[in-house]
């Protein structure tokens, strides 16, 4: 992710002391994302991420970290929160507040296979089964509020076509609310460089800092958005089969929810369309920013707009 907030080997070296990891022996900075600074940290005892958070608030931060908390609690392979001596999940440093997880292990697949899609899909089950009985509720920070809200602050740098499309999405988005769908803690960021593969298993779910109540439908559009387009943006059939059909084996999808499918995938693209304009257009000062180019979701919204596709099996 980013880095927003430069952090010095000597004070991390004092802060590592209020916690039982060993002496610090290294530490790099993770050069990619835009919302947190985020860096590899390495001790005497073991390996880790430390993660300072730019934007979210220390009364925010207990639904996050105490959500990887259970899941990994519950064999979701997720980082663990190392909990300080005194018992808590987060300090403050260089005047933000900061965590330290467990590192995973594995490398993310960019270019997933029939098998990487499958082994995926039944892994998104796995966590929205341990998420069941989060008792935390925080409403998604990136939903359909924060949707009209940006849409306000990107429409500056738009066209008219480009508005129109937005126009005619929020309408639609609104006109179609599925609040009873099956929904608990989703992760909402599902992308592929948030996986990482060990071998033949899921090594690692990582950066949960999106996350938040919502249906769990609408977090699966998110990752098939993401993991089953082709280069020209349309759905790779033999993809969404291969991860929805797991994911369906391992958590049973209502009739309600089959319905609602191509607007959750309209959902899931006007989402990350909306957060790259922001992200491109009125960003943040940092050392190291790599903002996404939001016309790929564009092209996806168009897709679904045009093509809408019912649910696959």
């Amino acid at each position: 992710m980013a880095v927003f907030t430069p952090v010095s080997h000597e004070a991390l070296t004092e802060w590592l002391t209020q916690y039982a990891v060993g002496a610090l022996q290294d530490q790099s900075a993770i050069a990619a994302g835009i919302e947190n600074t985020n860096y590899f940290v390495t001790t005497d005892q073991g390996r880790f991420v430390l993660t300072l958070f730019e934007k979210l608030q220390p009364a925010e931060l207990p639904y996050y970290l105490h959500l990887m908390d259970h899941l990994a609690q519950r064999g979701v392979p997720c980082p663990r929160p190392i909990p300080d001596r005194e018992g808590q999940f987060f300090r403050m440093l260089c005047g933000k507040p900061a965590s330290l997880v467990t590192r995973l292990s594995g490398q993310s697949q960019m270019t997933p296979t029939l098998a990487h899609c499958s082994l995926f899909g039944d892994q998104v089950a796995r966590l929205h089964l341990a998420a069941a009985d989060y008792p935390g509720n925080v409403p998604n920070p990136r939903g359909p509020s924060w949707w009209l809200a940006t849409a306000a602050k990107v429409r500056p740098f738009l066209d008219a076509a480009q508005n129109s499309l937005l126009d005619r999405e929020l309408a639609f988005q609104t006109a179609h609310r599925f609040d009873a769908l099956p929904r608990g803690a989703i992760h909402a960021d599902l992308f592929r460089d948030n996986v990482l593969f060990d071998g033949d298993r899921v090594g690692g779910v990582i950066d949960f800092y999106f996350a938040g109540t919502d249906a769990w439908l609408y977090d699966l559009a998110i990752v098939v958005n993401d993991w089953c387009m082709t280069p020209q943006a349309v759905l790779d059939t033999q993809r969404v089969h291969a991860l929805v059909g797991a994911y369906q084996a391992r958590r049973a999808v209502s009739t309600v929810e089959k319905a609602a499918w191509p607007v959750m995938l309209r959902a899931g693209a006007l989402r990350f369309w909306l957060s790259r304009l922001f992200d491109l257009h009125l960003p943040r000062p940092g050392e190291i920013i790599h903002p996404h180019d939001p016309s790929w979701f564009e092209r996806i919204l168009y897709h679904h707009v045009e093509n809408p596709s019912p649910w696959p099996l």
